[in-house]
């Protein structure tokens, strides 16, 4: 088959949608499928673009095989939701020339957000005469209406009225968890075109399909943590992704604030320009706590601010980092946390789980109980979750679990629960499904 897969972020970004974009793409040309990309220059999770980029307006690249055609889109240095909208809809545009000009392939492959790449999919397909699966990694009305981004009205109707033109052109709607596929329904999608596609563990260059043995997490762990002076005996928290509005990490910092001030003995305390919350009281800190915040995003500066204002040197904010660092910070870690803002987890499951989960590392998930994280936890038994907006919680959840290394043992056995989203697993069924859509 002749495949074109159409979505904004795609290699060398390392984080987000970009690495599943790619390995889409790696599979299907392994799979002997004749794959084109179009997307954009690399700006994400920076929101800007590298210097040589900048200005341009069609590149074609070569990565690994795939013919990657890159189109010109603005990028806001501060992200308003005008300035978002002009963002989608400028690559939208500059995308949709893109493919018209490009020999017609046999099936499209349409990655949403952005959402308006829908309606134009369904015009270029639509042209072209060939089916297009429309594979939603977020559902952007419904997430935006949940953080108070936009209030109903006439703009989100507008966004929902683009949403149904892009599910009923599709010759498949596909998702990345259970809530989405519920959420098509209700959305009025047939049955015969919803289609179950998650995320996978996905890590440039090497074969993650298990859970990482003991032996090799120890050994990375004990690098990482000679590397980056992690003290003997702290318990180790790691946050790494987008630092966004969704991300709510400012209750992760208030946490950190509960538990640095429980830390302190009292003459310390009076010594400190500690701003903690009032609940500040944790009994049992007995132990160091160490969070480490990696990423970027719009957030970073102000997480900055926030962390030297307020004193906590239990907190360190770094960049991201390459591969194989990350990879070793994940099997360091006592355990990860994952964040969500109320409101926004019940059709989003997060790639950074699977990651995670693949170095054995537990989870502390904050997220609402109806969400996709909430429940991927309690099933498979590999960490906790205390509800968003409640940093007193989270600051005793990681008390727990720093004072509970049995417990900390079970989870970890309890990853293995991940291999069910290794690539075969969950690839190989989608190019079956990219095959009937062709041949039907």
């Amino acid at each position: 088959m002749r495949i074109i897969v159409w979505g904004i972020n795609y290699a060398p970004e390392l984080t987000g949608i970009a690495p599943f974009n790619t390995g889409l793409c790696d599979h299907l040309r392994a799979a002997g499928h004749e794959v084109e990309m179009v997307t954009t220059f690399p700006y994400y999770p920076f929101w800007r673009k590298i210097p040589g980029d900048q200005g341009r307006h069609f590149r074609t690249d070569e990565i690994d095989g795939v013919p990657v055609h890159r189109c010109w889109h603005y990028v806001p240095s501060h992200a308003t939701t005008l300035r978002r909208i002009w963002h989608e809809l400028s690559f939208g545009l500059t995308s949709l020339w893109r493919v018209l000009r490009l020999p017609v392939a046999d099936v499209y492959v349409v990655v949403s957000p952005p959402l308006i790449l829908g309606p134009f999919a369904r015009m270029a397909c639509g042209l072209k005469r060939r089916p297009y699966v429309f594979h939603v990694q977020d559902l952007q009305p419904d997430a935006a209406v949940g953080l108070g981004m936009v209030s109903p009205g006439l703009f989100t109707r507008l966004l929902y009225r683009l949403e149904a033109l892009a599910y009923a052109g599709a010759a498949r709607v596909s998702g990345i968890s259970s809530g989405m596929i519920s959420a098509f329904q209700r959305k009025g999608v047939p049955e015969e075109k919803r289609l179950l596609f998650p995320n996978w563990i996905r890590w440039y260059g090497r074969s993650c399909e298990l859970v990482m043995s003991a032996d090799q997490r120890r050994d990375e762990a004990g690098v990482f943590r000679r590397k980056y002076q992690v003290p003997e005996g702290a318990f180790f928290v790691s946050y790494s992704g987008n630092l966004g509005r969704k991300q709510s990490l400012e209750a992760l910092l208030d946490a950190a604030a509960i538990l640095y001030s429980g830390f302190l003995s009292p003459d310390d305390r009076a010594h400190e320009k500690v701003v903690a919350p009032p609940t500040s009281a944790i009994p049992g800190v007995e132990r160091e706590i160490l969070i480490f915040v990696v990423g970027e995003g719009v957030m970073r500066d102000v997480l900055a601010k926030r962390i030297v204002d307020a004193g906590l040197k239990n907190v360190r904010l770094m960049p991201l980092l390459i591969e194989n660092d990350y990879r070793a910070m994940l099997a360091a870690s006592d355990v990860s946390v994952i964040l969500q803002s109320s409101g926004t987890g019940q059709y989003f499951f997060p790639s950074k789980l699977l990651s995670a989960l693949s170095t054995g590392t537990p989870i502390l998930s904050v997220a609402d109980e109806d969400s996709e994280l909430a429940r991927a936890v309690d099933e498979g038994k590999f960490g906790v979750n205390v509800l968003p907006a409640q940093p007193d919680a989270l600051a005793r959840a990681l008390v727990a679990l720093a004072n509970d290394p049995a417990a900390l043992a079970t989870m970890r056995e309890n990853t293995r629960w991940v291999r069910r989203f290794s690539p075969e697993a969950v690839l190989e069924p989608f190019e079956r499904e990219l095959r009937k859509v062709v041949g039907g």
